[in-house]
C-alpha cells in the first residue's frame, strides 16, 4: 500500500501516514506526462489544486483507488474518467471553512472602507482622508450564493455585524436558514435585494458564467461582488466592462479562470480588489486539510471507511 502526494501540503500529511505505518512518496512539480507515467503505481494520490488528474491521465488506470484533495473544490480533477476507474474521490470541506470565510469578510470590510487603496495611498505621503469615505456595513443586504459550509460561516460572522443575510439556495434547510436569520429568495431577487453578493457555489455547467452582463446589470449600481470560491463563476471579460462603466460599485475577486493569474483580463479594473487565490491560505487551514485528507485517504485504503467522498459507484 503506498501513497504519492503530488503537491505541496504541510509536513503534517507526513505525520499522520507515518502514525498509520503507510508508505509514500513526495513528487511535486511533475508535467502531466510524468504524472501519467506513474500514477498508477500507487493506490491513493493526495493532491491539492496545482495537480490537474484529466482523463488523459486517470483513464488507464487500473491500481489507483483514492484520490484525496485538500480542499473543497474537485474541478481539476475528471470525475466522470475516476468513477468509471472506480476510483473514490474525497475533499475536505471543513478543513479551510474558517479560513475562506474570514477572507470573505475581509474583502467586504476592505472594499467598503477602501482599506486596501487607502493604505498605498497613505504609504505615498499623501493623506487623501477625504478622498475614502467608506460606507458601513450594518443593515446592508449581503446575498449569499451556495449556502454550505463556508456561505454559512460567513452568514453567521455577518449576522453579528448587522447584515440582513438572503440566499437564493435551494438545498438550504429551514433549520440553517432559521438559525442564521436568513431568508431564501430568487435568483433574481437576491441580484436586484443585494448590497453584497457573495459567491460560495461549485462551478459546473448551470453555475459557469453565472454573472455576466445580463446578471450583473440587474444588480444595483451601488452593489458589490465577492468571489472567493471558483473562477468561472464570473466572466471575467463582462465584469472588468461592468466595472469600468459602472454598472456596479465594485468586486473583490480571489479566484480566476485560469490559474496561476499572472495575465487577466481584469487587471487594472477600477474599483476591483484582487488577492491569488488566499481563500484557504492561513496556517491553520493548510495543518487542518493536510490532516484531514491524510486521515481520511488512510482509513479508507486501510478500512473502506469512506468519509467525504464527491463520487460514488
Amino acid at each position: 500500500m503506498k501513497i504519492l502526494i503530488s503537491d505541496k501540503m504541510s509536513n503534517k500529511v507526513e505525520e499522520v501516514l507515518n502514525s498509520k505505518s503507510i508508505d509514500f512518496d513526495v513528487r511535486t512539480g511533475m508535467d502531466p506526462s510524468e504524472l501519467k507515467s506513474i500514477i498508477d503505481d500507487y493506490d491513493g494520490i493526495l493532491i491539492r489544486s496545482a495537480t490537474k488528474l484529466t482523463a488523459d491521465i486517470l483513464e488507464n488506470c487500473k491500481n489507483l483507488k483514492v484520490i484525496g484533495r485538500a480542499g473543497v473544490g474537485v474541478d481539476n480533477v475528471d470525475l466522470d474518467t475516476a468513477t468509471k476507474n472506480k476510483i473514490l474521490v474525497m475533499n475536505t470541506p471543513l478543513g479551510n471553512l474558517e479560513a475562506t470565510a474570514e477572507l470573505t469578510v475581509g474583502l467586504i470590510f476592505s472594499i467598503f472602507r477602501h482599506i486596501h487603496v487607502a493604505n498605498k495611498s497613505t504609504h505615498e505621503g499623501k493623506w487623501e482622508k477625504s478622498k475614502f469615505m467608506g460606507t458601513e456595513l450594518k443593515g446592508k443586504t449581503l446575498g449569499i450564493v451556495g449556502f454550505g459550509n463556508i456561505g454559512q460561516r460567513v452568514a453567521e460572522i455577518c449576522k453579528v455585524i448587522g447584515m440582513k443575510i438572503i440566499t437564493n439556495s435551494n438545498s438550504a434547510s429551514d433549520e440553517d436558514l432559521e438559525r442564521l436569520n436568513t431568508t431564501r429568495v430568487t435568483t433574481d431577487q437576491i441580484l436586484k435585494d443585494s448590497d453584497v453578493l457573495s459567491l460560495h457555489t461549485k462551478l459546473n455547467e448551470e453555475t459557469k458564467n453565472m454573472l455576466n452582463k445580463d446578471t450583473i446589470a440587474s444588480m444595483k449600481s451601488s452593489a458589490v461582488i465577492i468571489n472567493c470560491a471558483r473562477g468561472g463563476l464570473i466572466n471575467e471579460f463582462d465584469l472588468k466592462d461592468c466595472l469600468e462603466n459602472d454598472i456596479i460599485a465594485g468586486a473583490a475577486i480571489d479566484v480566476y479562470e485560469k490559474e496561476p493569474a499572472t495575465d487577466n483580463i481584469m487587471f487594472g479594473s477600477k474599483n476591483l480588489l484582487l488577492t491569488p487565490h488566499l481563500g484557504a491560505s492561513s496556517k491553520e487551514a493548510q495543518v487542518n486539510v493536510a490532516i484531514d485528507v491524510a486521515n481520511q485517504v488512510s482509513d479508507y485504503l486501510k478500512e473502506n471507511k469512506i468519509v467525504n467522498n464527491v463520487n460514488s459507484f
